[in-house]
């Protein structure tokens, strides 16, 4: 079992700034991806970033060039930072994991609200 703890989130104005972390713990292999979602009242569920161990990341066209996700692989956790945000960011945000790669396990965080808004 692998439990996600989310923190950051909250009310900013627009063209503010934002950081979200999420820590990891319980049963990790080595390898391991992690990165955030995020739902929109009315919306599905999508992409925001994602990150692997290697660094490799993956951003949403939404979000290029105004979200950085970074992560500690000491510490198991992973950081979203979040710029020149629009109310167009307003949403739940969680906290993912995908855990191993021959039979990969998804994880949540518990989700973490991010409201743009003057």
């Amino acid at each position: 079992q692998v439990q996600l703890m989310e923190s950051g989130g909250g009310l900013v104005q627009p063209g503010g700034s934002l950081r979200l972390s999420c820590a990891a713990s319980g049963t990790l292999f080595s390898y391991y991806v992690m990165g955030w979602y995020r739902q929109a009242p009315g919306k599905q569920r999508e992409l925001v970033a994602t990150i692997t161990r290697g660094g490799n990341t993956n951003y949403a066209d939404s979000v290029k060039g105004r979200f950085a996700i970074s992560r500690d692989n000491t510490k198991n956790t992973v950081s979203l930072q979040m710029i020149s945000l629009t109310s167009e960011d307003t949403a739940v945000y969680y906290c993912y994991l995908r855990n191993g790669q021959i039979a990969p396990l998804d994880y949540w965080g518990q989700g973490t609200q991010v409201t743009v808004s003057s």
